[in-house]
């Protein structure tokens, strides 16, 4: 049995210049962090005692014969892809799927980190990363960018830039204490909407050409807000003005990217004393992240009482194996009673 701990993210600046169409031309960067709270995938070899060879609990229960069978796309492409079989996996999370968190690339870097410890195989971050890309945006034809697989699997505080050559991963320096005071003035609240975020992705897309000035605009901020969190002095509230500046160009891509009830929410915190906020994610609902003083934080909860407030910390551990105790696996038709014996545990 295999179990991974894959941590969701949140992109502060730089949203849609991580899109192929934009950074192939013009670069691209991304400003993000991952924080504490994760998916888990528990992977093991499927027991030959069944009517089928594989079983997937997820949202959905599936019990099939063959992985042509599999309805959960990104399941069905990773079994084949790295020709896993007799396979029973379950999900879980902390946080709910289809709210801006990069919840579905999180499931696929650990899934695929949990198929390959499964196999014995070591996969570092950087090949986690690329397989997830490979996984969503080839194999499944999701429409999106890529700093969320990369997220994902690298974890921490990082930018993340890319060009024609692809991508590079860069851990922001940050005093501790000044990280930790951005970690206190965050505050994060679940709207209750969902939505799929490929959907909003293709019309951002579509947009691409359209909207260049905006996206470099943006791409701009990456940089201005490193250069705000690694001043030793400077004042961290124009991290907030800057993601309400970033929001409102974010607003301007797509029509989908926002809602009239999110708009209301964002001005009622806005209104509470919050300095500046944005959705995350591609839009449309799910997670509002808002800059708050801390003097202000009461008034803005009380604002968006009918929202969950979810607090968190940052981490810096990406996606990693919790629980490691592999089974000696030999395929149908091999000698074996049923294929499996187990080895000694291990925790990682």
């Amino acid at each position: 049995m295999i179990i991974t701990q894959t941590p969701f993210r949140m992109s502060f600046f730089g949203g849609g210049t991580d899109l192929p169409e934009f950074y192939r031309e013009h670069g691209g960067a991304v400003l993000s962090t991952t924080f504490d709270k994760y998916c888990y995938v528990n992977v093991r070899h499927l027991p030959r005692f069944f009517d089928y060879s594989t079983e997937l609990s997820y949202a959905k229960i599936e019990r099939v014969t063959a992985i042509d069978e599999i309805r959960h796309p990104a399941v069905r492409e990773a079994m084949r892809m790295l020709d896993m079989r007799e396979i029973r996996l379950s999900y879980e999370a902390d946080l709910p799927a289809r709210s801006g968190l990069g919840t579905s690339s999180s499931f696929a870097v650990g899934m695929l980190n949990a198929f390959y410890a499964l196999k014995g195989t070591y996969a570092d971050k950087r090949k986690l990363a690329d397989d997830a890309i490979y996984l969503e945006r080839v194999l499944c034809k999701e429409a999106g960018g890529l700093q969320d697989q990369i997220a994902a699997a690298f974890g921490g505080m990082n930018i993340i830039r890319f060009d024609s050559e692809g991508y590079t991963v860069s851990p922001l320096v940050i005093r501790k204490e000044r990280k930790e005071e951005l970690n206190q003035k965050l505050m994060l609240f679940f709207t209750g909407f969902s939505r799929f975020s490929a959907d909003i992705q293709t019309e951002t897309e579509r947009a691409v050409a359209d909207k260049t000035a905006q996206l470099k605009e943006m791409h701009g901020l990456v940089y201005e807000a490193e250069r705000v969190l690694t001043s030793p002095s400077g004042d961290l509230n124009e991290f907030g003005r800057m993601m309400d500046h970033s929001w409102k160009l974010k607003r301007g891509i797509s029509a989908k990217i926002s809602t009239g009830s999110i708009d209301a929410l964002y001005e009622k915190a806005m209104q509470a004393g919050a300095v500046g906020g944005k959705l995350l994610g591609a839009g449309g609902g799910g997670f509002l992240l808002f800059y708050v003083e801390q003097d202000r934080r009461e008034q803005v909860r009380r604002a968006l009482s009918d929202l969950l407030y979810v607090p968190f910390r940052f981490e810096n551990a990406g996606t990693r194996v919790i629980f490691y105790d592999p089974e000696r696996y030999e395929p149908e038709g091999e000698k074996g009673d049923h294929g499996l014996s187990s080895s000694s545990g291990k925790r990682m």
